[in-house]
Formats: C-alpha cells, sequence, structure tokens
C-alpha cells in the first residue's frame, strides 16, 4: 500500500482493498525528492508531522524511503515479494505522470499497479452533462455534482501489517525550520477538528465564513489536502440547511477545480482562457518591487496587508482575504497571477495545485468564471464590509492597533498618518482599478 495524499486508516477504499482477505500489506510513504523541491517548509513540515502520526496509528509499521518512485517501488516489490502495488488514485498532473511511470516499471516484474478510489467526493472525470461533455462554470457543475452522490463513509481498516519492523526503514526527516505555527498533523487532529467546528461553526457557517476576526471557517483545508480525512467523511454530517448546503458548496468548489485541472493540466501555470494571454501585465525590476511590498505585507492597505502576514505566520489565510490579496496583487499592481499563485504554494500549508491555481485564476478572470474581468475588489471597501471592527486587522497589523474603527481601514486620513507613524498606500485604488478595465477590454477586442 503506497500512502500519499491518503493518510488515514478510515474510509480508505485502496488501503481496504489491499487488506482484503487478511493479506499482509506493506505500508510505504516515498519521499519524493521531485515534490519537495518545489514544496514551501510548512507544507513539508506538516507532512513529516503527519507521517509520525500515520506511524503512531499503525504500531510504527510505516516503511519511509527516500528517493525516485518507480525506483523505490520496484525495489521495495523485488525485497518483499509483492504482487500488487495498492494506492489511491491521483488525478494531478504530476501524479498522473508518476504513477504512469512507476506502473511501467512494476510490470516489467510482473507486478500489477492498482489504483482504488479518489481523494474526492466525486472523482475528477466523474460529473458529466448529459451529452457527456464536461462543465466549464461551477453552478451546473455543483448541481450535477449534488445528483451524483458519493458513497457513505467506510470504516477502521484493520490490516495486517508487514512493515517497518521486517523490511527497512528510512528515517522520517526532521522538520525545517519554521518562521510559522501549524496546526497538529494527523488523522486524529482532523477529526477533531471536525468535531469541535460541528459544534461551534458549521450552523452559522452562512453567516460567519466571511468574517476573518471570526472563527467562522472550519480549517480543515490541510487534514484535506493530505487525505487525513475524506470529504465524504464531511458530507455525512451535513443536513439540508442553509449553512449546511454552503459548506456543502465549498466541498463542490474543490472537486470543480480538480476537475478543471485534471481536463486542462496546462492551467496549472497557464491561462485556462487563452483569449486572456494578451493582457499587458507588469514584470520589470519595478514589478518585483511591487510584488516584495505585497508578500511582505507592506502595501499601506490594512487588510491586505494583514492577510499577507497572517500566511507568514501561520502557514493559512481566510477564504474572503486570499480573493482580496490576489485581486489588489492582480488588479491594483497589474503582475501575473502565477507569482502570485508560486507565493502562496510556498508558505500555504494547505497548498493544493488545482484549488490554488484556479483560484488565483478566478482572481486574476482568466479562468473558469463567466463574468471575468470587470470584477475588481475595492480593498478598503473589502475591509469595511468584513472586518468591520477592525478586529483582524489590530491582530496582523498591530502599528494600526491604537486606531478607532472608523479610521483603521483608511489610516491615511489619520493623525498618525500626519506623523508619520504609517505606511501610506502604495497605489491608488481608483487609478489602477480604471488602468485595470483598460487593459482587459483593450485584450477583449484583439
Amino acid at each position: 500500500m503506497w500512502f500519499r495524499r491518503d493518510l488515514r486508516l478510515s474510509d480508505h477504499p485502496a488501503l481496504a482493498y489491499a487488506a482484503r482477505d487478511n493479506n499482509e500489506v506493506v505500508p510505504l510513504f516515498v519521499i519524493d525528492p521531485a515534490l519537495v523541491r518545489h514544496s514551501g517548509q510548512p507544507r513539508l513540515a506538516f507532512m513529516y508531522r503527519s507521517l509520525r502520526a500515520l506511524n503512531h496509528s499503525m504500531g510504527g509499521e510505516l516503511v519511509v524511503r527516500h528517493g525516485d518512485p518507480k525506483v523505490v517501488l520496484a525495489e521495495l516489490a523485488a525485497e518483499t515479494g509483492s504482487i500488487e502495488v495498492v494506492v489511491t488514485r491521483d488525478y494531478a498532473p504530476y501524479g498522473r505522470e508518476r504513477d504512469a511511470a512507476v506502473a511501467a516499471a512494476l510490470a516489467a516484474q510482473q507486478v500489477s499497479f492498482v489504483g482504488k478510489g479518489s481523494q474526492y467526493a466525486v472523482a475528477p472525470g466523474g460529473v458529466l452533462k448529459a451529452d457527456g461533455t464536461p462543465y466549464a462554470v461551477f453552478t451546473p457543475f455543483r448541481r450535477t455534482w449534488n445528483q451524483h452522490g458519493w458513497t457513505m463513509p467506510g470504516d477502521v481498516v484493520a490490516a495486517n501489517w508487514s512493515g517497518a519492523q521486517r523490511w527497512r526503514c528510512e528515517p522520517i526527516p526532521h522538520d525545517p525550520e519554521l518562521q510559522c505555527t501549524l496546526p497538529a498533523a494527523g488523522e486524529d487532529a482532523a477529526h477533531a477538528r471536525w468535531d469541535e467546528f460541528v459544534v461551534s461553526g458549521l450552523d452559522t457557517y452562512d453567516q460567519t465564513r466571511n468574517f476573518p476576526a471570526v472563527e467562522g471557517t472550519s480549517m480543515m483545508s490541510a487534514y484535506l489536502r493530505w487525505g487525513q480525512v475524506h470529504p465524504r467523511q464531511l458530507l455525512a454530517d451535513l443536513g439540508d440547511s442553509a449553512d449546511h448546503e454552503t459548506f456543502r458548496s465549498e466541498l463542490a468548489w474543490r472537486d470543480f477545480y480538480a476537475d478543471v485541472l485534471f481536463r486542462s493540466p496546462q492551467s496549472a501555470r497557464q491561462n485556462l482562457q487563452s483569449k486572456m494571454d494578451a493582457i499587458r501585465l507588469d514584470s520589470d525590476h519595478a514589478a518585483r518591487e511591487r510584488f516584495e511590498l505585497w508578500a511582505t505585507g507592506c502595501t499601506g492597505y490594512p487588510l491586505v496587508d494583514a492577510g499577507m502576514r497572517q500566511l507568514l505566520a501561520t502557514g493559512w489565510m481566510h477564504n474572503r482575504v486570499r480573493m482580496i490579496v490576489a485581486s489588489f496583487l492582480v488588479k491594483d499592481l497589474h503582475l501575473p497571477w502565477q507569482w502570485g499563485a508560486r507565493h502562496f504554494m510556498r508558505h500555504l500549508v494547505d497548498g493544493d495545485l488545482a484549488s490554488n491555481q484556479h483560484g488565483w485564476q478566478w482572481a486574476a478572470g482568466t479562468g473558469t468564471d463567466a463574468a471575468p474581468y470587470f470584477r475588481v475588489f475595492n480593498p478598503t471597501a473589502q475591509s469595511k464590509r468584513f472586518d468591520p471592527d477592525g478586529h483582524y486587522i489590530r491582530r496582523w497589523v498591530p502599528e494600526l492597533s491604537s486606531l478607532a474603527a472608523a479610521q483603521i481601514h483608511e489610516p491615511w486620513t489619520s493623525a498618525l498618518s500626519l506623523e508619520g507613524h504609517i505606511r501610506q498606500p502604495m497605489v491608488d485604488h481608483a487609478v489602477e482599478r480604471a488602468d485595470t478595465l483598460s487593459r482587459y477590454q483593450v485584450a477583449m477586442k484583439r
């Protein structure tokens, strides 16, 4: 059983298949240098902690090896006399290419490569229109996704392990040095967090999820990303209320973006809508300097700066704020969405290629959205609406903590500004909004 982004023992179709008929199961995790190279420190630290938790849950039997998966799997299959390698199917671009190479290497040794289940409620490719074609827009996708449905969660799998007590095992690396504080890792932590949210936040989710100063979101994204909980386990606890339906819709977004990436793997790096390639963007030295101000939370717009500093401090950012800071980068600073997406993947503990890249494309107006270019978030208006009392800003931008709610969203109008104690806005939003609309309109005419 080759574990990847499915680090749990409950509701695990691939593991259940491997453990059938009391088979001996060698549990393996491969630390792939190709993935380590492109992973930020928070994500690596969370992965290592998750591996320790998984290893503990199986009594220290997890076999860990470092290297190219096609080499590692072929060697371990030969060592153990395995006749099958079982995995949860991976639908991401790198995963599909890697799995094809592993399957070929195993086939040369007469070892079967078996994929079961997925990380999603409905696997990519499973939601189709009546004519058999895929959806390009979320809302009709969600309707069909709901109708498609999913199986009920399974139980904990009791496997007959033949693991690290018998076969060579390499150490799980020490956590990299971190500048941020991460959530607890592992399957037990995932379920503890979900149980807490069901009691404290699920029934008010629709009303509170957009307010970053309120603990109104589930904080389940990292656990879903590493498969420490499966989405159907969460879906099984949802009812028909508006709050539960809104949460169900967020899980549908996750499946939708995975489906889009599965069908258009180039969209991980390129505009999904190629006509948007004509938009004029800035990429000179001055643009790089503007990017650094954004990345370090020094734009002069309080809510933007709060979000960027939260990311650096915690490896996570509130979803509403993710949309605001993304809009600011691409539409106030006129920088490529790929720069922001790369920065997020470097720092997010829940960094997921499909959700991250397509969330950025949504903000940039280059992705699946039906009305892309004229949506430009006003960072001050968003701040007043979603952090009206300024509590979130005060937490992450402490130099503004003495300001009253009436001033904190536009601190450049305060006495502190006159005294030279606060940062001025790096751009004028009204000017940049007009520039953005002009750039997009020019591109649309080509």
